[in-house]
């Protein structure tokens, strides 16, 4: 039986026999006789099989005639074909040979073979699954955490903002009044001294308050407040705004040395990254506060260097510390999470898991360079795609 592989002919579709009733019938159903055939005529009309014109029809009282008789046809050679199709397709299966038979059995004996050692290995793959678990609980807690210090700041920013913007109008006007003053007392040393002191302090307080705004925004911008899940981020902005919040924790002693690249908005979590960079920032700060209380007073500065670039691995993120570095014997437990070489009760060992997760979730990766006495540097790779 032929599989129709290839275009059909009109013999393939039709046997002789079969296209001499065929025209029979199409005869009686038109008022004059019908005749299909290979061979194009005056006013054959042409049948179509796929697209392919297989052979033509002439005949009928009208080109009416002819062409409902030609899609007649088409029409039932359509069926014709998918009952060849299926004759072949039973053909094809009970002429299988016992050969064919046995691979498939001994196919069958490997498959099974297979399912008993995967079998084996079943304990050990639910082991893996219960720490994939364990882990999504925490990356759960994690992003509960976030968002209930996103609110957190989301209300304080507001209650704050408020007073701030009063303070801020009301130095303003009160500056405009010294200003007045000066014209309206009398013109002596001490009124002058008085008046310029005065100054002063609304000065600092103007200072003070500005301080106290950008702080917010940078809360603002550390716990992605108003913001989805996912979003453009700015590295840069992310990164300097962990900055000042840490330089704000520090008392503005810390010297931190920001070298940002020219990079390209990625999609991310802002909230998580922040989260990250904060905790990579703090370590490299504890780094060095540990070597400074152990080495006492020396020539030696601390100093921590931010830096961002961009290569065909992606948006690199750099930071590093000169600091008391990390012990060889515990470089290895570094990401564990809930361990911490910190005193009790200053550490909580979530920090550089929180950034190893938070790399994975972004599709990079982090890596720790770090010898004891010297410092460390750990790069976050995240890709721009």
């Amino acid at each position: 039986m032929r599989n129709f592989e290839d275009d059909p002919t009109l013999e393939d579709l039709l046997t002789g026999d079969q296209l001499q009733r065929l025209n029979r019938m199409l005869s009686t159903l038109c008022r004059e006789p019908v005749e299909i055939g290979n061979k194009r005529k005056t006013d054959a009309v042409a049948l179509e099989f796929n697209l392919e014109t297989v052979g033509w029809l002439s005949g009928g009282s009208s080109e009416q005639e002819r062409l409902a008789a030609a899609d007649l046809v088409s029409f039932l050679m359509m069926f014709i074909a998918k009952y060849r199709l299926a004759a072949n397709l039973h053909h094809d299966t009970t002429e299988a040979s016992y050969a064919e038979l046995q691979k498939q059995n001994e196919a069958l004996k490997a498959s099974k073979a297979r399912y008993r050692a995967l079998s084996d290995q079943l304990q050990e793959k639910v082991d893996e699954q219960v720490t994939v678990i364990k882990q999504a609980q925490m990356d759960l807690y994690e992003s509960a955490r976030l968002r209930s210090v996103g609110q957190l700041a989301a209300g304080v920013a507001h209650e704050i903002n408020n007073p701030i913007g009063f303070m801020s109008s009301n130095l303003k006007v009160a500056a405009e009044y010294v200003n007045d003053l000066r014209e309206l007392v009398p013109d002596s040393r001490q009124n002058r001294e008085l008046l310029d002191d005065f100054a002063d302090l609304i000065g600092e307080s103007s200072d003070g308050a500005r301080r106290i705004a950008s702080i917010v925004s940078d809360l603002k911008t550390f716990s992605s407040i108003d913001q989805a899940d996912y979003t453009l981020c700015d590295i840069n902005e992310l990164l300097s705004s962990a900055m000042h919040l840490l330089q704000t924790e520090y008392g503005h002693g810390l010297d931190i040395l920001e070298k940002p690249g020219e990079l390209p908005k990625i999609s991310g979590h802002p909230a998580r990254l922040s989260q990250t960079f904060y905790n990579l920032l703090d370590n490299a700060a504890q780094a060095l506060k540990l070597r400074e209380e152990s080495a006492g007073p020396e020539s030696w500065v601390g100093r921590i260097l931010a830096k961002t670039s961009v290569d065909c691995e992606g948006i690199r993120v750099e930071i590093q510390d000169n600091g008391c570095g990390i012990a060889e014997g515990i470089r290895e437990r570094v990401f564990d999470a809930f361990y911490t070489s910190r005193p009790v009760g200053t550490g909580t060992g979530l920090g550089l898991t929180v950034a190893r997760d938070t790399a994975r979730a972004h599709r990079g990766t982090i890596q720790i360079d770090s010898r004891e006495g010297t410092g460390t540097r750990v790069t976050l790779t995240l890709p721009v795609s």
